[in-house]
């Protein structure tokens, strides 16, 4: 009963965000989801499968808003659209939902607090690699949780995926290491939030030059860099 399953994971993520996972009761969860407990059990088995299951929920939706973003984060110029401004899009998606989900966070940085559940995390399958188109955009598979190599190995294949068409094949080594390079440094943001002391190393000068902007603003421009160090004589283009 999808209906169900959303409603007691809704719950749980409220209950989690008023106190810490240890002290969230399922029968609480099921009362909040207004579900008897046994219907709980049996769509979960267990409060640590519970557990897993919202925070592979909350990776999926962080996921599609990645996917979200790099199909509108940028207007369309005659037949091209900004590369370099779709991923910044994406970047940016990633900055607010870490700072606003601690699931999420804790997904990429792989720093659980003692408030989160911390399901066991077991081996994580293998980040996929640019150009496995079926990889790209699939619901993470259950088993064992991604970590932050996974999800870099994602943003990075979503980016690619998404900004492929509008580049000719020999250029797509060259925009495959850019998206790479904004997927890491974006990570970077998300571990130690750009400040005019610290930033990522790969993009120490432009975040102190954007110290007084916003945090998506400054990783926009760490971004932006990634592709402006691409060869000069790799651009968009339209394929034939």
């Amino acid at each position: 009963m999808p209906a169900a399953r959303e409603s007691l994971l809704d719950a749980a993520y409220t209950a989690l965000t008023e106190r810490a996972w240890a002290a969230v009761r399922m029968v609480d969860v099921a009362n909040a989801a207004g579900v008897s407990r046994q219907t709980l059990y049996n769509e979960f088995g267990s409060k640590e499968g519970l557990a897993r299951a919202l925070v592979r929920r909350e990776t999926d939706n962080y996921l599609a808003g990645v996917a979200r973003a790099l199909s509108e984060g940028s207007p369309a110029v005659g037949a091209r659209r900004d590369a370099a401004g779709r991923v910044a899009a994406a970047a940016a998606w990633t900055l607010r939902t870490a700072r606003a989900n601690p699931l999420v966070r804790a997904v990429l940085t792989g720093c659980w607090s003692d408030r989160l559940p911390a399901p066991a995390a077991g081996a994580a399958p293998p980040a996929s690699r640019p150009g496995i188109p079926a990889q790209r955009n699939a619901p993470l598979a259950d088993g064992p949780l991604p970590g932050p190599a996974e999800l870099v190995g994602r943003f990075c294949d979503q980016a690619v995926a998404a900004l492929e068409p509008d580049w000719p094949e020999e250029q797509l080594p060259a925009l495959c290491t850019a998206c790479e390079t904004a997927a890491r440094l974006t990570l970077a943001c998300v571990v130690a939030p750009v400040t005019p002391g610290e930033a990522p190393s790969a993009g120490r000068a432009a975040a102190r030059r954007s110290c007084r902007e916003p945090e998506a603003e400054a990783v926009s421009r760490l971004v932006r860099g990634a592709f402006a160090r691409m060869p000069g004589d790799v651009q968009p283009g339209e394929r034939c």
